[in-house]
């Protein structure tokens, strides 16, 4: 059905791309004491752009080509605040906060499905 391959589709994209966004930080965070290791993190313009464009709603198929939400995000290095002698660049109070504000976003996109399913249940119970 049409209306589960919309809702599960972005949803499973949006999970994955902040699971694999806690896994680099949480790599960085492990790496925090390792010489010369560089921080990254994912850039997600690319991302918000596809998912600004394929939000337009059209009332026939021929009115606007859909983008698709591809869900792709480049790795990029982080800048750091302040240098270190060893020439790594994790900062790990940085690290950590992104990583918690990470896991927050996270569990939001888990509690937005669960409301979708809960919805979608309730409406096939016909309450």
């Amino acid at each position: 059905m049409k209306i589960f391959n919309n809702t599960f589709a972005q949803a499973e994209t949006m999970l994955a791309l902040r699971g694999r966004r806690m896994e680099i930080l949480s790599r960085n965070i492990a790496n925090a004491d390792t010489p010369n290791f560089k921080a990254q993190d994912l850039e997600f313009s690319d991302v918000l752009k596809s998912t600004k464009s394929s939000s337009i709603k059209a009332t026939h198929a021929n009115h606007v080509s859909e983008s698709s939400f591809k869900g792709k995000a480049d790795l990029i290095y982080t800048v750091p605040f302040n240098s270190s002698v060893d020439g790594n660049t994790v900062e790990l109070s940085v690290e950590q906060a992104k990583y918690g504000k990470a896991a927050a976003q996270y569990q939001a996109t888990l509690r937005f499905l669960e409301g979708e399913i809960s919805g979608i249940r309730k409406a096939l119970r016909g309450e």
